[in-house]
């Protein structure tokens, strides 16, 4: 079963899991929250979805290139190739998909102030600036605070797996989802701020955002005008219900990350084995897209099955494993577990 968000934050404004945005009444305005992963197999339902709205708001700073890439005067390869892409075959399909969509004459925009500031902070940099030179009380200087926070945080982490006992792996685990959520605190609210510029006129407005990004709603529901409608969905469910499950995809780091988001002040009783349960996850689930398989599913299906395991592991389960499995490649990590779990051995 795909796990939930935190109860504390399961259901959001108009919470739903279908695709179709409905019907609304002539002069009502709406923007739907789309959290969904970058993966090629979501694709086909952010476009049908995208193309029963006015207006799309992509998750990237504005790019000097997007527009002639969509108007067809730049290539898609020319474009992508200069780009730093994580997901190169989702970007394409991406691209593709928004090209049809502007034809159709539906508005798209990149909002993303976050990632642009951090952008401007590195050129900043690159000419000679010191972080003391930037100005107190500013977005570049609070982007700069939150971002070196949560690097040095991971940096620790990193340095803490590869040779750090396991009790202090989930202490810096811990550590960095505490920061990393702070991260995304400054990084929704900008971003709130960026999108209420844009859904300003009525419409229906598409708005894409990583799951992660689910407290985004909140950020955009106190700044929306009265009578405004505000819909959550998750792309994910629909693919879910094709495999005859429920749920959301988030792994255990994420509900950790989550946690710590809309509770940054308190401690909880699961995110010690949240974090223990992140160790065992992070060294099995699939990094890399996965490519030409039969599988129209696969990264949801490989996140489904990699989410049933570690979510049944104990504290005294994640401990063995991960000395086992800590300095292995994900395809020998995964055929350990795998067999551990097969023979259903005492781990």
């Amino acid at each position: 079963m795909a796990t939930r968000p935190n109860r504390a934050s399961r259901d959001g404004p108009g919470a739903a899991s279908g695709i179709s945005a409905g019907v609304l009444p002539p002069g009502i305005s709406q923007a739907t929250l789309v959290l969904s992963t970058h993966r090629p197999e979501t694709v086909p339902l952010a476009k049908t979805l995208m193309a029963d709205h006015d207006t799309v708001i992509l998750e990237e700073p504005p790019d000097p290139g997007f527009t002639s890439m969509l108007s067809g005067r730049l290539e898609i390869d020319a474009y992508l190739q200069e780009l730093d892409l994580e997901f190169p075959a989702y970007s394409r399909l991406m691209c593709e998909a928004l090209r049809v969509l502007q034809h159709k004459g539906i508005r798209i925009v990149q909002v993303e102030p976050f990632i642009d500031t951090l952008l401007k902070i590195h050129e900043f940099f690159a000419d000679g600036g010191k972080p003391s030179d930037l100005p107190q009380n500013t977005t570049l200087h609070r982007v700069y605070e939150v971002e070196r926070k949560a690097t040095a945080a991971l940096l620790n982490f990193y340095s803490v797996s590869v040779r750090g006992t396991f009790d202090a792996c989930i202490e810096a685990v811990k550590r960095f989802a505490r920061a990393d959520a702070q991260r995304f605190a400054l990084r929704d609210q900008l971003r709130a701020e960026g999108i209420i510029e844009i859904i300003a006129a009525p419409g229906r407005h598409f708005i894409e955002a990583g799951q992660i990004h689910y407290p985004l709603w909140r950020e955009l529901k106190s700044r929306l005008p009265r009578g405004y409608r505000l819909r959550v969905c998750f792309l994910m469910a629909a693919i879910l219900r094709t495999l005859g499950l429920k749920g959301h995809l988030y792994g255990p780091g994420d509900l950790l990350t989550l946690l710590y988001r809309f509770h940054p002040h308190r401690r909880f009783d699961e995110e010690d084995i949240l974090a223990a349960r992140a160790l065992v996850f992070i060294k099995l689930i699939a990094k890399e897209e996965i490519e030409e398989t039969s599988d129209p599913v696969p990264h949801c299906r490989d996140e489904l099955e990699i989410g049933a395991i570690t979510r049944a592991l104990s504290m005294a389960d994640c401990r063995r494993l991960f000395g086992l499995i800590r300095k292995k490649s994900t395809p020998d990590a995964r055929e350990i577990v795998l067999r551990m779990v097969g023979a259903k051995s005492k781990l």
